[in-house]
């Protein structure tokens, strides 16, 4: 059997990986000329995902930080809650690196960018936009938020802005004053300006060191946005406005001085300081995505391809990573292909959508406007420190 996986970053890697183990030719094709390294966004690890990469084989020592615990600061900085929980976080460069390191170069091919697929006589065609193309036996679209694979195969596009948007921001362990770096730096930390919320946690430095004064602090600052805030936000330095999102160099300077006066007004004096001391803050506006299929004949949707979950829950990798190990059991078995993908769907469809409503409910509190009592009742709920601090980044409600 050979599967051409279309996008070649965490999600296609762990699909592709997993499918090798269980003997499976596959060729991941990504579209970006470069490799995809250099990314310092933060990542909450899950056991869902440390269970892959020990199934891999992959060595984890060293992949991230381990915190013990979750704080809440209020607006004149004093400690409001405190929650107890180990936890691994590291970043989405870190984890890729790994990932990358145990594929073949010659099962990756960059430049390579997915047009459209076309099924015939037990295969099925991919066509990419340099006019060459490449048959397997199974595509799984591991594109991401925009997939074209997705877009393929359904009639509509599912992608739905979430009134708010997240700016992040990474500032150096090494510019921390002493109190600021007790307060924060072996925790994940939190305040809640009215409407809105923050939190931040340690992650690697540049090259994924982990050595202590050389790492980062990872923010993230949710802030309510309607329709004509974010047009506004997502129009560049030269008045081009961009859909979905925007280059973080592109973000205009007018805007970043409106965000740093809000850091002023609105924070805890903890993350008025880590904002000050971070570098420029980039812009990541807030979707869902929720598909009402996962496969189409011979082509398979995994990550954020099929489903995207509001980061509150810090799902996404390992929703990816699931979604690939289900994805390799099922083709694994033996069974025709689309049947093995009908059985993957099935299995996954369902955890898909509890994950997006997780996300929606613990979203709730960041939302100008509420479309059902249950949004209501979730906002105020997540508006209250204790609730924020035992609920966010856990998937704990999968088990429950």
């Amino acid at each position: 059997m050979k599967a051409l996986i279309i996008g070649g970053s965490i999600a296609g890697l762990f699909a592709a990986l997993l499918l090798r183990r269980r003997g499976i030719d596959v060729v991941v094709c990504e579209r970006a000329r470069s490799e995809l390294s250099g990314r310092g966004a933060g990542i909450a690890t899950h056991p869902q995902i440390l269970d892959v990469l020990e199934l891999l084989g992959l060595d984890t020592r060293g992949l991230g930080i381990a915190i013990d615990a979750r704080r809440m600061f209020g607006r004149d900085g004093k400690l409001v809650a405190e929650h107890r929980r180990r936890q691994l976080v590291t970043s989405w460069d870190r984890l890729f690196t790994l990932l990358r390191a145990d594929l073949p170069g010659s099962c990756y091919w960059q430049g390579q960018e997915f047009i459209r697929a076309e099924q015939r006589g037990g295969a099925v065609t991919a066509h990419f936009a340099d006019r060459s193309t490449a048959t397997a036996d199974v595509v799984i679209g591991a594109d991401g938020l925009r997939s074209s694979v997705r877009a393929a195969i359904l009639a509509n596009d599912p992608l739905r802005y979430a009134g708010y948007v997240a700016w992040r921001a990474l500032a150096p362990e090494q510019s921390f004053p002493r109190a600021l770096h007790r307060d924060l730096f072996d925790a994940m930390g939190f305040c809640l300006p009215p409407g809105e919320q923050m939190v931040g946690y340690p992650v690697a430095g540049p090259g994924n060191d982990l050595r202590p004064g050389h790492r980062r602090y990872n923010i993230v600052w949710y802030r309510p946005a309607d329709e004509a805030t974010l047009a506004r936000l997502l129009t560049d330095v030269t008045g081009q406005r961009h859909e979905v999102s925007i280059p973080p160099p592109l973000v205009a300077e007018a805007v970043v001085v409106e965000l740093l006066a809000a850091a002023d007004a609105l924070l805890a004096p903890q993350f008025r300081d880590v904002v000050s001391l971070a570098e420029r803050p980039f812009l990541q506006p807030i979707y869902d995505i929720e598909v009402l299929r996962m496969s189409a004949g011979r082509i398979a949707l995994i990550g954020d391809a099929a489903f995207v979950a509001r980061p509150h829950v810090g799902a996404g990798v390992a929703k990816a990573a699931q979604d690939a190990m289900v994805l390799a059991d099922a083709l694994a078995t033996g069974s025709e292909v689309e049947s093995a993908l009908h059985a993957f769907e099935s299995a996954r469809l369902p955890i898909g959508r509890r994950i997006v409503m997780r996300a929606r409910d613990l979203g709730a509190a960041m939302q100008a406007r509420h479309a059902s009592e249950r949004e209501r009742a979730m906002a105020e709920r997540y508006r209250k420190p204790d609730a924020v601090l035992v609920d966010t980044a856990t998937l704990d409600f999968l088990t429950a």
